[in-house]
């Protein structure tokens, strides 16, 4: 089968002059998940590739330049999802991991379990040995603003001018193999410990490769009223060949009952992309039939 790939970087209010940083960083993920899909490689390869490189990126809400809680720490949530298996490996409220991706990884392949949060999950990481990065690594001066001018007044989201999103990617391999991730810093100023949809299965991320593919963002509180990648999924299923269709339906179906906002992207069974937002952005991009890129806010 030909392999396909889509990534995202968030759905939000993106600023105009954000748009090119917001549309360079889909790029990078999208190379560097196409470089090992095009060598042959394999979609949980290519999903951890993608979403690391926008881990590190400070333009978005995940990793480096994630969103500062309450008590002004990064506290990071992230999930991968085999389609073949239906395993999922997935942490929260990790501190001290620079790619929270890569934890996630470790926990569905050698993890008998397939969610560890706070210390647990930092404990596991170093028996996997994964090196701790100093905390304050993580956080970039946008942020540092925006908490101060919270914490001195109220929370308020204008005080967030750059408001990066929620990332993740969806690989389909040459085998016909889907795997799907998500990573994020959560919510602004979100209350220490609190996890939204993205680690949580069916929620922020879910893949069976008898149907398909899916990575969530937006408002999360919402996204796990309606378990919106799960509903995705089952949706791709008895709609074969409708990827953009499903991928709206399930964002009307999420303004209808939750009032919620926000995105997800997808590959059907066959590869075929599709993406749906009802914010007035989200960064994405996907490889085209003919092998190139194509990104977009």
């Amino acid at each position: 089968m030909k392999p396909s790939l889509i990534v995202h970087g968030g759905a939000w209010p993106i600023p105009e002059d954000a748009f090119a940083s917001c549309k360079e960083g889909c790029r990078r993920a999208l190379e560097a998940g196409w470089a090992v899909l095009s060598r042959g490689g394999n979609a949980l390869e290519a999903v951890e590739s993608a979403i690391v490189i926008l881990e590190d990126d400070p333009v978005f809400d995940a990793g480096t330049g994630a969103h500062l809680n309450r008590d002004g720490k990064v506290e990071l949530d992230a999930i991968v999802m085999d389609g073949a298996t239906l395993q999922s490996g997935a942490v929260a409220v990790v501190q001290r991991v620079k790619n929270p991706i890569r934890l996630a990884r470790r926990v569905m392949e050698s993890c008998e379990h397939m969610m560890l949060a706070g210390e647990g999950a930092e404990r596991f990481a170093q028996e996997q040995g994964i090196v701790f990065c100093d905390p304050a690594e993580l956080i970039v001066p946008r942020e540092r603003v925006a908490w101060e001018k919270c914490r001195k007044g109220k929370h308020d989201a204008a005080n967030h001018v750059h408001q990066g999103g929620t990332v993740g990617a969806v690989a389909m391999d040459h085998t016909g193999h889907i795997v799907a991730g998500t990573s994020t810093g959560g919510t602004c100023c979100k209350r220490p410990g609190r996890i939204g949809d993205t680690p949580l299965i069916g929620c922020g991320c879910y893949a069976d490769e008898k149907a398909g593919g899916v990575s969530c963002t937006g408002w999360g509180e919402a996204i796990m009223k309606i378990v919106m990648a799960k509903t995705a999924v089952d949706r791709l299923r008895v709609n074969e060949g409708k990827p953009k269709q499903v991928a709206e339906s399930c964002i009307q179906l999420l303004a209808k009952r939750t009032k919620g906002t926000g995105g997800l992207i997808l590959l059907d069974r066959e590869g075929n992309p599709g993406a749906a937002f009802n914010t007035p952005h989200m960064a994405h991009g996907y490889i085209k039939p003919d092998g190139s890129l194509f990104t977009t806010v």
